[in-house]
């Protein structure tokens, strides 16, 4: 996708992902086979650094963002009997903790009392459920080597501002790399839509930018 035409410079939100020699699709089946609670926690590890990161620039803060990637772990673990053989993991894995962290902090809107007490009552503490609670990595995320402390406070304070909607787009597509592809499949709408949007989120906040900081630079 071509960024030219925006003056937020897209290089501070890009990361890279570490290849692996088993497939996530792979871990997911040997699981269900198996029952084998290293091979879950060898499929937490794997997305534990980059699934964290996008809950906590999300929802702005690490305990609430600790608390989305235990639920969504837990909802994983309960449903990977349902998930579908030939689809991708790392897209359901987003669909499942975007779900989780946009209900999240509607409850945190309307005030309501969050507690994760009842979902770990009665765990053992070497079930898969568990290992979720401990693998949590409070590690910088990649973007955070790239760009001034300044800018990437100012960006996440613009992002910050706009709808639950545009923050995962504009997340998936940049922070976490996320093919389109993989975003229509996490977020339940076509490809074409995804792009539409993406273009025009990107054009909403390099004009929130613009208003906010006029004597910036484009290119920083």
């Amino acid at each position: 996708m071509n960024h030219e035409t925006v003056g937020l410079d897209s290089s501070i939100f890009e990361r890279n992902s570490p290849s692996f020699e088993i497939g996530d699709e792979g871990l997911v089946v040997a699981y269900i086979e198996n029952r084998d609670p290293k091979v879950f926690e060898m499929l937490v590890r794997r997305f534990e650094r980059e699934l964290y990161a996008f809950l906590r620039r999300f929802l702005g803060d690490e305990q609430q963002a600790e608390d989305v990637f235990q639920l969504t772990f837990i909802t994983v673990h309960q449903r990977l009997d349902q998930f579908e053989q030939g689809r991708r993991f790392r897209p359901w894995l987003y669909a499942i903790a975007t779900n989780k962290a946009i209900d999240f902090k509607r409850h945190l809107k309307r005030r309501a009392t969050v507690s994760l007490d009842a979902v770990h009552s009665g765990g053992d503490s070497d079930s898969p459920v568990a290992l979720a609670s401990t693998v949590v990595s409070h590690e910088p995320d990649p973007f955070e080597n790239v760009a001034s402390k300044e800018t990437r406070q100012r960006v996440s304070d613009l992002l910050a501002q706009q709808s639950d909607a545009m923050q995962v787009l504009l997340q998936m597509v940049f922070y976490q790399g996320m093919k389109y592809s993989d975003i229509s499949e996490a977020l339940g709408i076509p490809v074409g839509t995804v792009k539409s949007r993406v273009f025009n989120a990107m054009r909403k906040l390099n004009e929130s930018w613009r208003r906010t900081y006029p004597n910036s630079p484009s290119g920083f």
